[in-house]
């Protein structure tokens, strides 16, 4: 869905997604292919062998950290042409890299030299270009469902276009989804960064293959750092780990297989759930610290998988020290076990490993052990950390500032034709006229009604808001007369979702309600769901 804003601001179409439950109970041609319990994965992956990750020895390549991307050379700077901006320039490839020492190299599409790509980093108020080339083959090898809107086959089959998901941006460097391009082309975006420190991340944003873009492996992050972050002397350098969290079907020839529906018409499935976990493109690496305390930077950048992520040390679970969510630092550090995360989302936490001198640790995401870290034994140089009490300071945004209140619903809508169901947002679907024009510098509150049966993590480009509350409804009353009716009391967001967010959970059964301040740019922005259950109506 998209909004526009200021003097008006527009929405064209919105997403479609495609909840499982609801899916395997209406939809018996694509039932085998979504579960497990009815489909082999070998069904799954076109009879293609799976891998079977037990057979691969755990923890024996190094966890790879993505170089920082360099700027090439200066251009203009489009808001003010007297100076000049750092240019880059970053190309997307297809390459050939090893996921595991023990597996062949495996396809994947890349920027520059490496999936994911190269890690920006910048200052706050300090812009940047970035010229995105196109130098992808002009096939696809992951498999387009045609029947898509923005996937049809009078379309190139490889096209692309970037979006720098949490940037305050330009619209026209926003990566609009229709404004994609094909290989032998590039697209030069502006990114101010007038923003607040956070962790962003720039991915494919191509209609109709987003989702086959970024498994992939178009994604990489974008760190924008500001004087406030750095006067609380964090862990930097070497001593802060960033970490792109994500599944993949691996098959064992160790390349990448995405799922299938066996009906020809409507080969789409939604919500895959993948037998590789892959941390910075590699399957179950180590991580070598010293007994200090280290900053990691992580990101779910899967296409459907939530992670709840920890550490353990055999039966105990270390504290995690959250300083930071999406769109970066909360008012004070949080001492939590563990942190979910729908994909899109991000964290930010302190471990001090001092008390874990000479042993290993476990990085996990409930029963999934991901990574192991390696403490090296105590030395005589011990590094001792404080974290600072406060961080920055996050004002709530007081509900009697919004001059509007939006109720926004997530259905299921039943496709009569492909006999299937999807989802649309607010009942919309992307080609119909735009609805939601809020006006630059207001503030508004948007409800978001999930009538469906899982949760959905909803992104607003451009801006950044605050979680006010969720709270359970009936779902089926609404559903059949429109009829709002409460069936439980107000929940409070979690305490780690209480900083600046760009993605929220809106979950089954729940009115999510988020405070927006729309400000930055005018133009045509994009809302929607992150998770790859996206699908849009023609």
């Amino acid at each position: 869905m998209d909004f526009e804003m200021a003097p008006e601001a527009r929405v064209p179409g919105r997403q479609v997604l495609i909840t499982r439950r609801t899916f395997l109970e209406r939809s018996a041609a694509l039932a085998a292919a979504l579960t497990l319990k009815k489909s082999s994965l070998a069904e799954i992956t076109h009879y293609a062998t799976p891998l079977d990750t037990s057979t691969l020895r755990l923890w024996i390549d190094p966890l790879p950290i993505p170089e920082i991307a360099q700027p090439i050379g200066s251009r203009p700077d489009p808001d003010d042409p007297s100076r000049n901006l750092p240019y880059y320039r970053l190309a997307m490839r297809e390459m050939h890299q090893k996921i595991h020492r023990d597996l062949p190299p495996t396809r994947v599409w890349g920027f520059n030299n490496s999936s994911p790509g190269p890690i920006f980093e910048t200052l706050s108020g300090q812009g940047l270009l970035v010229e995105w080339a196109n130098e992808l083959p002009t096939q696809h090898f992951l498999p387009i469902d045609h029947t898509l809107h923005g996937a049809e086959s009078d379309k190139p089959d490889v096209r692309s276009v970037i979006h720098l998901h949490g940037g305050r941006t330009p619209a026209a460097s926003d990566g609009y989804p229709e404004d994609w391009y094909m290989p032998g082309q590039s697209r030069v975006y502006h990114y101010p960064n007038r923003q607040d420190a956070a962790l962003l991340f720039y991915h494919d944003h191509t209609m109709g293959i987003n989702r086959l873009n970024i498994y992939a492996g178009l994604q990489g992050l974008f760190l924008i750092r500001d004087e406030v972050e750095t006067s609380l002397n964090l862990p930097r350098g070497k001593y802060e780990i960033p970490l792109l969290l994500y599944d993949r079907f691996v098959l064992a020839n160790g390349q990448l297989s995405y799922p299938v529906s066996p009906d020809p018409k409507a080969p789409w499935v939604p919500e895959i759930y993948c037998n590789a976990m892959l941390v910075n493109g590699k399957f179950a690496p180590f991580l070598d610290v010293e007994p200090r305390a280290y900053r990691f930077r992580v990101m779910n950048g899967s296409n459907a998988r939530f992670f709840r992520v920890f550490l353990r040390q055999g039966n105990h679970e270390p504290d995690l020290q959250v300083i930071g969510s999406d769109q970066g630092l909360l008012a004070a550090p949080l001492t939590l076990k563990r942190v979910l995360l729908a994909p899109a989302e991000r964290t930010d936490f302190i471990v001090d490993f001092a008390p874990f001198a000479g042993q290993n640790l476990l990085f996990m995401s409930d029963g999934l052990e991901i990574m192991q870290i390696r403490v090296a034994p105590a030395s005589t140089k011990s590094v001792s950390f404080t974290l600072p009490q406060t961080l920055r300071p996050v004002p709530r945004t007081p509900e009697t500032a919004a001059v509007k209140t939006r109720r926004l619903t997530l259905d299921e809508i039943m496709d009569k034709v492909q006999q299937s169901m999807g989802m649309l947002l607010n009942r919309t679907p992307w080609h119909a006229p735009i609805t939601e024009k809020p006006a630059l510098d207001t503030t508004e509150i948007w409800e978001l009604v999930n009538l469906t049966e899982d949760t959905h993590p909803i992104h607003l480009h451009l801006v950044r808001f605050q979680v006010l509350d969720r709270r359970p409804f009936d779902v089926f009353l609404y559903q059949d007369k429109g009829e709002l009716r409460y069936t439980g009391p107000v929940r409070q967001p979690a305490p780690e979702e209480l900083g600046w967010k760009d993605t929220v959970r809106a979950e089954s059964g729940m009115l999510t309600r988020i405070i927006v301040k729309f400000e930055g740019y005018t133009g045509r922005y994009v809302w929607h769901c992150t998770s790859s259950s996206m699908k849009t109506t023609k």
